[in-house]
C-alpha cells in the first residue's frame, strides 16, 4: 500500500468515525470535491499538504495526529526505506 492511499483510507475513515459525507467535507473544509475524491480513489499521485492539513484541522487535528495510524508505522515506512 502507498502512502497516497493510505491518506485517502484515512479520510474516509475519519468521515465514517464522524457521520460527515465526503461532500459535507469538502464544503466545510474549502476543498474542492474533485480534489477530495481524486485523493480517496487514488487518482492524485501527491496529495498537497495544505489538503491534508485542511482535513486534519476540519477534525480538530493536527497533521502528527492525522497521520498517527499503525498502517503508517509499520507498513509505508518499510517501504519509504
Amino acid at each position: 500500500m502507498t502512502l497516497q492511499e493510505v491518506i485517502g483510507i484515512r479520510i474516509v475513515e475519519l468521515c465514517r468515525k464522524r457521520k460527515i459525507t465526503i461532500n459535507k467535507l469538502a464544503k466545510n473544509a474549502d476543498i474542492p470535491q474533485s480534489t477530495l475524491n481524486n485523493i480517496i480513489h487514488g487518482n492524485s499521485k501527491k496529495p498537497n499538504i495544505v489538503i491534508i492539513y485542511k482535513v486534519a484541522s476540519y477534525f480538530n487535528m493536527t497533521l502528527s495526529e492525522f497521520f498517527d495510524i499503525p498502517i503508517l508505522k509499520n507498513e509505508i515506512m518499510d517501504d519509504l526505506k
